[in-house]
């Protein structure tokens, strides 16, 4: 099996700009491989997220040096990942889009604290913030999967970044009680059924909050968003990682 940038359906100015980072890194590059190979592997592993033992039987390396190269190159553009105060202030934008969604994971990191028994399935939860058009814009750390969206938007200061800028926040019921700032659909309470009117207002919340559908499906394009055959604990540098390289796109 031989792995070519073409197999991949990232631009191959984005292969260059991850290449480039292996070169200007601190310290050099000291390898025998040439500096895309590397940047190749990691990209293989999150884009496709190929096994590294297949991905390393492509490129003629052992699987320790595929993993060595996989975790080197992903801290490079996770280093370069923004922070939500310099997003919101570099896309000048009237309103974002916020959503929560489960990264799978197939190990078990903290346990019961990774096991929400809504999804039931080990996995972090990572929050996910959008323009209008659905575009991510930036990715929270990862929280254990059983943290609660409203929860971990406050962990992050979400909400409070986003109402000091002045920003509207439409957001999945999952975020109400998130402040001034944030929109939220009306929750049916137990044992009844919501008004005419409150479904009204919620289909009429709806449509400005589609598109962050989408934009969440742009990650998990990137397939180690699918179900990572990783540590939990190694998904908040693969999501600045995924940010940093979405916004080279």
């Amino acid at each position: 099996m031989v792995i070519h940038p073409a197999a991949l359906d990232l631009p191959h100015a984005l292969v260059e700009w991850v290449t480039m980072l292996v070169v200007t890194r601190e310290g050099g590059w000291r390898c025998k491989l040439r500096p895309s190979q590397p940047a190749m592997v990691a990209l293989v592993y999150l884009r496709e997220h190929t096994p590294l033992a297949k991905t390393a039987a492509g490129f003629g390396i052992s699987e320790s040096t595929a993993h060595a190269h996989t975790s080197t190159v992903i801290h490079l553009p996770a280093e370069r990942a923004p922070g939500l105060l310099k997003v919101l202030r570099e896309a000048d934008t009237d309103v974002v889009l916020l959503d929560g969604t489960l990264t799978e994971c197939d190990r078990a990191g903290d346990g019961r604290a990774d096991y929400p028994h809504k999804h039931r399935r080990h996995g972090v939860n990572v929050q996910v913030v959008t323009d209008p058009g659905g575009r991510p814009l930036w990715l929270s750390p990862a929280l254990p999967g059983r943290a609660h969206d409203l929860t971990a938007a406050r962990t992050h200061r979400v909400t409070r970044i986003c109402g000091r800028q002045g920003i509207p926040v439409p957001a999945d019921p999952a975020h109400q009680g998130g402040g001034p700032w944030v929109t939220t659909g009306i929750k049916r309470r137990p044992l009844q059924e919501l008004t005419l009117t409150e479904k009204t207002v919620n289909r009429a919340l709806a449509v400005p909050r589609a598109p962050v559908e989408p934009g969440a499906a742009r990650l998990k394009s990137w397939r180690i968003f699918g179900r990572s055959r990783c540590s939990p604990n190694r998904m908040t540098s693969i999501a600045k990682a995924v940010l940093t390289l979405e916004r080279q796109r």
